[in-house]
């Protein structure tokens, strides 16, 4: 719960500061520079998830591996599958941000 308050007092933090120049005259200028703080946020958010959803991921299948070694053969393919769309996410999170930036 407590994550939950951070991740919010966050959000509204990032919203009150975007809502500042996006009332100004100028905005403008200040578009870009916040786009590229947010493309910065949005791929350092998506590296962490992909990361720690990466670890859970193959915490799981070693603990399944060590109770059975036997059903190793059919635990690492679908390991293997789930790490590659994971990080799939994470790529196409960096691909978003490199456009949202330029």
């Amino acid at each position: 719960m407590r994550n939950f308050v951070y991740l919010a007092g966050f959000c509204l933090l990032a919203l009150l500061v975007g809502a500042d120049s996006a009332l100004a005259e100028g905005a403008a200028a200040g578009t870009s520079s916040l786009s590229a703080i947010g493309a910065g946020l949005a791929i350092g958010v998506a590296a962490l998830g992909g990361t720690l959803a990466q670890g859970r991921a193959v915490s799981a299948a070693l603990d399944s591996i060590g109770r059975n070694p036997s059903v190793s053969g059919k635990v690492f393919t679908p390991m293997i599958l789930g790490l590659a769309l994971i990080e799939s996410l994470v790529i196409l999170s960096f691909v978003i941000a490199f456009f949202l930036s330029s």
